[in-house]
């Protein structure tokens, strides 16, 4: 289903989605996330559920995140523990459901921040989040043919 709403299209191709049904029930064997029903959950597994690896896992491991979220400027510079908790609340609220959708890493440099995610939803939920509270500069970019969405906040 393609968004109307927003001002980018998201890409119809993720390497990390899988065309096929994983058998039911599987466990990913590095964050314990359960896949049942067709979708990735938190839970406990059941003794005999096939041993894999989840997308998000899969991701971090291979350092290819589905969203990268840069926090630049001066602002940002002042008030990057408070934006940081922002990041951090919003990702523990989406993680509650979506075991898939997490922060693979973040990095601190002087002037700026950048934070891989392995969902591009997720990444645009944080600079949506950053627009709506802060305001400032928001681009969002898929750069080339890959699935990657870059999102840039500055103010």
């Amino acid at each position: 289903m393609k968004r109307m709403d927003k001002r980018i299209q998201e890409r119809d191709h993720d390497p990390y989605r899988t065309s096929k049904k994983l058998p039911d029930p599987s466990a990913c064997t590095e964050c314990g996330a359960m896949y049942r029903a067709g979708r990735w959950r938190w839970g406990h597994p059941p003794v005999d559920a096939k041993q894999v690896v989840c997308p998000a896992c899969q991701r971090a491991r291979d350092e290819l995140p589905a969203g990268l979220v840069t926090l630049s400027g001066a602002f940002h510079r002042e008030h990057r523990a408070e934006i940081l908790g922002l990041i951090r609340n919003l990702e523990k609220r989406a993680l509650e459901d979506h075991p898939l959708k997490r922060i693979l890493h973040v990095k601190e440099h002087e002037e700026e921040v950048e934070i891989a995610t392995a969902s591009a939803e997720l990444a645009r939920s944080f600079g949506d989040a950053l627009h709506r509270a802060y305001e400032g500069t928001l681009d969002y970019h898929y750069p080339g043919e890959g699935d990657l969405l870059r999102v840039r906040w500055e103010r």
